[in-house]
């Protein structure tokens, strides 16, 4: 059965009546379908008020939602001749980061990010999404690759943040991270950054330094966790709802901040309601921030990087 979060259960239950309602007309042969049409604009209505009206809090539960498309899932339905690579040359396979070589729309292209899981066995196996160092030098190699070939990097976001356990700080993980931040900021080839879920703390900014920064219309992007901001801030996890709102993690918010460049919008009802169309409206932005920059010379590429971060946080202007 699929996930339904609180704020759904209206809109489901709704659903559900209308499933029924049609089955019973077919099983039966009767001819219900003003009572259905008029129920199926009921649900149209409802789903339009609900996903206008979303909080910050509501925002975060979509954005982690089980059912929504992950890395994987959008690989498969964006690009051609996938070939997954694993390991970077130094540790081990880190199974939270997931890369590899494909094609987009006939262009060669490396593709990175993070993966978590579809169900508790899953998302063990991948440690939620949250990667060790050595997943984060995994990236590293293959967008170096990508340099080397004259490839663009396209780069996935969704984890809480990076891994904080004791291996994962005895393999250095904060010098991994920087070491993503530093070489991601002059590698001289296009990069996209796309926040399809979570794009949590330093494992988020680890695969994030680009040239654009998409965001999907319900992903977040913060320096932390809603839980983890009212932990430090008031000593109760419980105040996360408050947290949410104060920290301006949805993508309406981080446009208006000049923190991404374009908000991609979703299928109403969120990504997991309609995966494929989902990845349609992105495989279109996508395609037109590819073009944009396929003729940008190199030097101009990181030129251009470095001063989109540096115009993060001025004031005016």
């Amino acid at each position: 059965m699929p996930a339904v979060l609180d704020f759904e259960k209206p809109l489901i239950e709704l659903e559900s009546k209308i499933a029924e309602l049609t089955s019973f007309s077919e099983e039966k042969g009767l001819d219900l379908s003003d009572e259905i049409d008029n129920l199926k604009r009921r649900a149209d209505e409802l789903k339009s008020s609900i996903f206008a009206n979303l909080t910050p809090w509501q925002q975060v539960q979509l954005a982690r939602h089980p059912d929504r498309p992950n890395t994987e899932d959008y690989v498969r339905m964006l690009f051609e001749d996938f070939l997954e690579l694993h390991g970077d040359r130094c540790y081990s396979d880190d199974p939270a980061i997931y890369g590899g070589i494909g094609l987009f729309q006939g262009t060669s292209v490396t593709v990175i990010g993070h993966l978590k899981g579809r169900d508790t066995k899953e998302n063990v196996s991948r440690n939620f999404g949250m990667a060790h160092p050595e997943g984060f030098r995994k990236a590293l190699r293959l967008m170096e690759q990508a340099e080397k070939f004259r490839r663009p990097v396209i780069s996935f976001l969704d984890t809480p943040g990076a891994h904080c356990g004791i291996g994962a700080e005895e393999r250095g993980q904060s010098q991994a991270i920087a070491q993503n931040l530093l070489r991601m900021s002059v590698l001289r080839i296009p990069i996209i950054v796309i926040v399809i879920g979570e794009g949590g703390s330093g494992g988020a900014l680890a695969l994030g330094v680009g040239n654009r920064t998409l965001m999907l219309e319900h992903a977040i992007f913060s320096v932390i966790t809603p839980e983890g901001c009212a932990s430090i801030l008031w000593k109760d996890a419980a105040r996360a709802r408050e947290a949410a709102e104060a920290l301006k993690l949805t993508a309406q918010d981080l446009l208006s901040l000049r923190i991404v460049d374009e908000v991609v919008p979703e299928p109403l009802g969120g990504a997991h309601r309609d995966p494929y169309a989902a990845a349609d409206l992105l495989r279109k932005s996508l395609a037109r921030n590819l073009e944009s920059l396929k003729d940008v010379p190199p030097e101009e590429l990181v030129q251009r990087r470095y001063a989109k971060y540096r115009n993060i946080g001025s004031v005016g202007g």
